[in-house]
């Protein structure tokens, strides 16, 4: 009897929605258009269409599999066994050896980096970036007086040059006067 009640105010919850989506217009001839019968049809049109196309066909039987692996509990469905944990944990062995050797050892230095010297590291910071624009203008310095020296080297070579050219010419001439005078 109670469910005879349910499905009775269910039936009239439906008819008042196609009374107020239809309105006057829900009377075709004798028969009243109801929202359940349009949606049967549009679904068995749908259907129809579906079972036509083969790729339609193959995406219904997957979008079942899709839901499937969309859900989030989906992972906690597919536990791993404990004896394949295991096997990736030994296999990973020496790996995971290594990293917890450099942690040790990076506990080990934790008193330096707490230390008060690290501490004021930031305090430091403006004396070190003068230090590097000084350091920068001394390398440009540097740059310049190379430059410079690079030049006299070759200036003085062109003169030591152009003085034994005129050493070897003038004792050329020399010989040639005492060989004449002689």
């Amino acid at each position: 009897m109670d469910s005879e009640t349910g499905i009775e105010s269910l039936r009239l919850r439906i008819d008042d929605l196609e009374r107020k989506l239809y309105g006057d217009r829900g009377v075709r001839g004798s028969k009243l258009a109801k929202c359940a019968d349009a949606l049967v049809k549009v679904q068995a049109s749908l259907g129809n269409t579906a079972n036509k196309r083969e790729r339609v066909k193959i995406l219904h039987k997957k979008i079942e599999d899709l839901l499937k692996y969309l859900d989030p509990q989906f992972i906690d469905k597919i536990s791993v066994p404990d004896a394949m944990k295991v096997e990736f944990i030994l296999a990973e062995e020496e790996f995971i050896l290594s990293q917890a050797s450099l942690l040790e050892q990076l506990s080990g230095l934790r008193p330096l980096l707490d230390s008060s010297h690290i501490k004021v590291v930031p305090e430091h910071a403006s004396k070190l970036q003068s230090l590097s624009q000084i350091h920068v203008q001394q390398q440009d310095q540097c740059k310049d007086l190379t430059e410079d020296v690079e030049v006299l080297f070759e200036d003085y070579n062109k003169m030591m040059f152009l003085l034994s050219k005129q050493f070897s010419q003038w004792d050329e001439m020399l010989r040639l006067l005492e060989a004449s005078s002689k």
